[in-house]
């Protein structure tokens, strides 16, 4: 198992956005004694870039950061716990596991916000919105995941805040609103990505983009060994804007138990 630690913030345009460095750094230590797992710090840029065709700091996530991610992923010898930064860090763990494991590869995506927006439906032109749409291959061809996530491959777990573009995409089939084991019942393998904004504010306090009505920890706990008859290959905890974070060791905990199946 590896930790990769990716501390990007430039997908993000809000408030405590340059807070998720160190948020970052502060959950892959503690993931990283929790789990017993060194932890591989990927270089990012701390730089910005302007927004170009509707997604801002559009070269930074098209540049270095990208190509440092994928230099880790090269040979990664086993399952991936990424901890970032923004939600546009899972773009490339994701989209990597879709092409190592086939169409067959199912995600959870538990996270208060759908992230299906495109550079023409986003508010803010913030690409953590547009992630999940760009994994399954649309949207800005830069981003756009080929091969995609398969259409119905993708559940939303916790997911409260839509804008009128993401629901849409609800909708027309491309991602499930419904429980977790039936929803991926037909993946072979899965991913599960975890926005912490998933969880009420009251809970843990380094939330980047808080809505309120979230998950408990103990609900999130129970969610995520809900799915241990399946074959977790790859995990990616996102959007920890706090440095103060040992109330989510349990979360690092049963994540390190889905990945290596010492459940």
């Amino acid at each position: 198992m590896l930790i990769n630690a990716v501390p990007q913030f430039q997908g993000a345009l809000t408030e405590r956005a340059p807070e998720l460095p160190e948020g970052c750094v502060a959950l892959a230590e503690l993931a990283g004694h929790v789990l017993g797992v060194p932890v591989h710090h990927i270089r990012q840029t701390r730089e910005t870039s302007p927004a170009i065709d509707g997604i801002a700091n559009r070269a930074v996530l098209t540049g270095a950061n990208r190509a440092a991610q994928l230099a880790a992923l090269e040979a990664p010898g086993g399952p991936v716990l990424t901890i970032g930064g923004d939600c546009g860090v899972e773009l490339i763990p994701i989209g990597v596991a879709r092409y190592r494991f086939g169409p067959g590869l199912g995600v959870a995506w538990f996270d208060a916000h759908s992230d299906l927006n495109t550079a023409e439906t986003s508010p803010s032109g913030a690409f953590h919105g547009m992630v999940l749409r760009s994994l399954l291959g649309e949207g800005d061809p830069e981003f756009a995941a080929n091969p995609p996530v398969e259409p119905g491959r993708v559940v939303l777990a916790g997911t409260r805040a839509f804008d009128d573009a993401e629901r849409a995409v609800v909708e027309r089939g491309l991602v499930l609103e419904t429980d977790l084991e039936s929803g991926l019942a037909g993946a072979d393998k899965i991913y599960i990505h975890l926005d912490l904004d998933v969880l009420d504010p009251a809970e843990f306090d380094g939330l980047n983009y808080p809505e309120p009505g979230g998950l408990t920890i103990e609900r999130l706990v129970a969610m995520l060994r809900g799915l241990s008859d399946f074959e977790v290959v790859g995990a990616g905890i996102t959007e920890c804007a706090g440095t103060e974070v040992r109330v989510l060791a349990p979360v690092l905990e049963v994540l390190g138990e889905l990945l290596t199946g010492k459940q």
